[in-house]
């Protein structure tokens, strides 16, 4: 009896070596393919459509990755949760003897993965993560990605630590941390909106290196400090898991304890869309809670140092921060001094004693009339950071502001993903 033919196809993986670990690709996929442990982000091949959402936004290129695989032997979620490097592609000689016939290998071959159409039964309610522009707003700066890391001549830069300083009052349940890197004489540009990657020293529990920790950069393109070739970044120390639990995030802790003089490993940069506009009349919008602060600290720092070299047109500057308190908020003494003809500022705060609890998307129902003017202005670029809790509320919320104000929503989000004004950046 002849073994019955195994059928082949394409398995999407996830580069463990190259992976940031940013959660760009769970947030953005539309099935829930998606997810993660400690070590790595893989994908499940029983949920993967090929719908190719996900491969747009990575910045690092990990997700662009396949393998011909026969359906009965794909990589298990497990499998790939194991694994320190991609695994080789089998050979024909492997595949046929799996039970795939030598003339669908040769047509496999010949085959590139192709976008799919989502099944509406599995979109069911709002998703937030499809309104999410990955193109860059049309006068954004050209952004250098990738001069640093795995496919790279070089796979890290070295930095010199110049600053680290508390920017959260102290308590037991937050620190957060404001840290500058010096790179001396070796390049580094970097814009608003922009990630890198920190490598931690040592290695994990298995005795391999540990991976790069990506960080949204806090400084504007000429530096925390002009003249100077650094940049600064906004950490918290990780002192728990997403399910309370606690532990010691291994890249947060390692930067937070550093001091002047330190030396760290830097990959980078990333990202080419979450990037704030050029011209001079442009409107911003930010919304973040915690360090997703960070590329709005850089969007509007920039913006101040225009404005003081009188370079600034005009363009509204408009923030929504949320935090649990007041006392976790970073940046709060400088959030009170920037003036207010400059920014608009919406604190809210979710666990205040005594007070009702106060989230980003209930201060923007505030502003609901400010944000409906924004949202028709072709100029005006919205951008969201923070939490993946938050996404879905304030995307809703945007969404009830412009059918309230007589929009198409549908329309209204589709436009503005098109043009780069609606970007998404939570995990």
């Amino acid at each position: 009896m002849e073994m019955a033919e195994s059928s082949l196809f394409k398995q999407h993986v996830i580069d463990p070596v190259i992976c940031i670990r940013c959660n760009t690709c769970e947030a953005t996929c539309p099935v829930g393919a998606i997810t993660h442990d400690d070590r790595n982000y893989v994908v499940d091949a029983e949920k993967c459509n090929h719908c190719m959402a996900c491969v747009p936004p990575c910045p690092t290129g990990s997700i662009d990755n396949w393998r011909n695989m026969p359906r009965a032997k794909a990589y298990s979620l497990t499998e790939q949760l194991g694994w320190y490097e991609l695994p080789e592609e089998l050979s024909t000689a492997a595949l046929e003897a799996a039970g795939v016939s030598p003339s669908a290998i040769v047509e496999q071959a010949a085959l590139s993965p192709q976008a799919t159409s989502v099944d509406p039964a599995q979109l069911a309610g709002f998703q937030s993560a499809k309104y999410g522009s990955v193109l860059p707003p049309w006068s954004a700066a050209h952004p250098f990605t990738n001069l640093y890391g795995p496919k790279a001549e070089q796979a890290f830069v070295v930095a010199t630590v110049t600053g680290n300083a508390r920017v959260t009052e102290v308590g037991k349940d937050y620190d957060t941390h404001h840290i500058v890197l010096d790179f001396g004489a070796i390049p580094f540009p970097v814009l608003e909106g922009q990630s890198i990657g920190i490598i931690p020293p040592g290695c994990d529990q298995h005795g391999r290196a540990h991976h790069p920790r990506q960080y949204s950069v806090a400084s504007p393109r000429n530096g925390e400090r002009p003249g100077y070739n650094n940049l600064s970044l906004t950490i918290k120390r990780v002192l728990e898991n997403h399910q309370g639990q606690p532990v010691r995030g291994v890249a947060s802790n390692f930067m937070c304890d550093l001091k002047i003089g330190d030396k760290v490993q830097v990959t980078g940069p990333f990202g080419s869309s979450f990037l704030m506009p050029n011209h001079p009349r442009s409107s911003i919008v930010m919304i973040c809670t915690g360090t997703g602060s960070a590329p709005m600290r850089a969007m509007t720092e920039w913006r101040r140092r225009m404005r003081q070299s009188g370079k600034f047109e005009g363009g509204k500057l408009m923030l929504f921060f949320g935090a649990r308190t007041q006392q976790e908020l970073p940046y709060f003494g400088p959030l009170q001094s920037l003036p207010r003809d400059f920014i608009d500022i919406e604190l809210a705060f979710s666990r205040t004693p005594g007070q009702a609890k106060r989230y980003v998307q209930d201060a923007m129902r505030d502003r609901s009339a400010d944000l409906a003017l924004l949202l028709r202005d072709p100029n005006a670029f919205f951008f969201v950071c923070g939490l993946k809790a938050m996404e879905e509320g304030v995307l809703m919320t945007l969404r009830d502001v412009a059918v309230q104000a007589g929009m198409d929503w549908e329309s209204l989000g589709a436009t503005m993903k098109r043009e780069g004004r609606l970007h998404l950046e939570t995990y």
